[in-house]
């Protein structure tokens, strides 16, 4: 596989899908295409990581093709029927079609199928080096959900459970695993993002593995990563985590982190690595800025809530709209399992999430869209008690 610098020197486009992509979404099909040439740009589509790989694959076709491109099918997945891998994986007008595209799509499903087909044991097969072929000569890396997941260094292989990573179980070749590596070494992505609550196991894998910079795609969104310019596009958007700031206390014996920095970034804003600095699209720009810290700020939202489950479907990006447009300080929500099991690493440790606002904090509105920035994030463990409530008892 080529080193960093290599694949770098004339870097393609990566377009990481947060899963669920809708037929419908526009936006995203046809960046697709753009990116790999506009009309009639040649598209090679694996379903690898899918149960039914043909199926998988050919939903993306149709999208593709109704959107003007010329995509074909690579037949190269363990789960196709009647179809010898090896063979398929080692064809060499196979590994052609591939090299010659001007894009590659992986389909989602389970993402160490992806990697145990195309770099099984951390080696490379020559058909992902004809995929490394298209992105170094600046073609696109597409992929949606698992296909997104394979775009980092280091991913996820199989931890679906995020209070069990919350709780330590965080395993390499188990949990984690290599990815592809198309993007910066500097980033990791998540897919699924805030609709499964998947924060509560990427902080602790950055954590763990030395990451200060993490993408948590939502469904039906992507990002559009050139380099080390970040765009969101597509229905919502993603948060965006740094830990360049963050610490934690090792002498508490769970997982604990203060001090990351919590960015939600929504349809078309921009997040640029080499400065930092995010940028919001140009409606939420000529829109309403929310700044608690101006004279005369009206905040919208008056109570202060508490989350009984800040791991729940958009809860954590909930949190932070209603925070940054309220008078309150900071707010704070739990993440624990209602039932432990026998195989849960700390069965009776939840974790309290206190999301509070800095001098930097601020946020647009734009039509539906919105953007905020620079909220802060501190994680600690709690003890849960079960029951975790008793019925109050009548009087008499």
């Amino acid at each position: 596989m080529p080193t960093l610098s290599q694949a770098q020197s004339k870097p393609g486009v990566v377009i990481a899908i947060g899963g669920a992509l809708r037929s419908d979404n526009t936006e995203v099909w046809q960046r697709v295409v753009d990116e790999a040439g506009g009309t009639g740009a040649r598209i090679v589509v694996f379903g690898t990581a899918a149960g039914n790989p043909q199926r998988a694959a050919n939903l993306i076709v149709e999208p593709l093709t109704r959107h003007g491109a010329r995509a074909e099918v690579i037949p190269v997945a363990p789960r196709l029927a009647g179809v010898d891998l090896q063979s398929k994986l080692n064809d060499p007008a196979l590994i052609e079609q591939v090299r010659t595209a001007q894009g590659v799509f992986f389909a989602g499903g389970a993402q160490e199928l992806i990697v145990d087909t195309l770099q099984p044991g951390g080696k490379p097969t020559a058909m992902l080096q004809a995929i490394w072929a298209v992105f170094n000569r600046g073609g696109l890396v597409a992929g949606t959900s698992a296909g997104a997941a394979i775009m980092s260094h280091t991913m996820f292989r199989d931890a679906p459970d995020n209070i069990s990573v919350l709780q330590g179980r965080l395993r390499e070749g188990k949990e984690l695993d290599r990815g592809l590596g198309f993007i910066t070494r500097q980033l990791i992505v998540d897919q699924h993002f805030l609709k499964r609550g998947r924060i509560g196991r990427l902080l602790p894998a950055m954590q763990a593995t030395g990451y200060k910079l993490g993408l948590g795609i939502e469904e039906n969104s992507a990002a559009v990563i050139r380099g080390e310019e970040i765009e969101l596009i597509g229905a919502r958007g993603g948060l965006l985590l740094d830990l360049t700031q963050a610490s934690s206390d090792a002498a508490l014996a769970a997982f604990n982190i203060r001090n990351v920095r919590l960015s939600y970034l929504d349809h078309g804003d921009r997040h640029d690595l080499r400065s930092g600095v995010s940028k919001p699209s140009t409606e939420k720009l000529v829109g309403q800025k929310i700044d608690p810290r101006a004279e005369g700020f009206k905040p919208r939202f008056m109570v202060e809530p508490f989350y009984v489950d800040m791991l729940a479907d958009n809860a954590i990006v909930n949190a932070m709209g209603r925070l940054i447009d309220s008078p309150h300080p900071e707010l704070r929500g739990l993440a624990f399992k209602g039932r432990a099991g026998a195989q849960d690493p700390q069965p009776d440790v939840g974790f309290e999430f206190r999301l509070y606002k800095a001098s930097d904090s601020l946020a647009w509105l734009g039509g539906d869209d919105y953007t905020v920035l620079d909220l802060r994030l501190d994680v600690q463990p709690v003890q849960i008690k079960r029951p975790f409530y008793t019925p109050l008892a009548a009087s008499h």
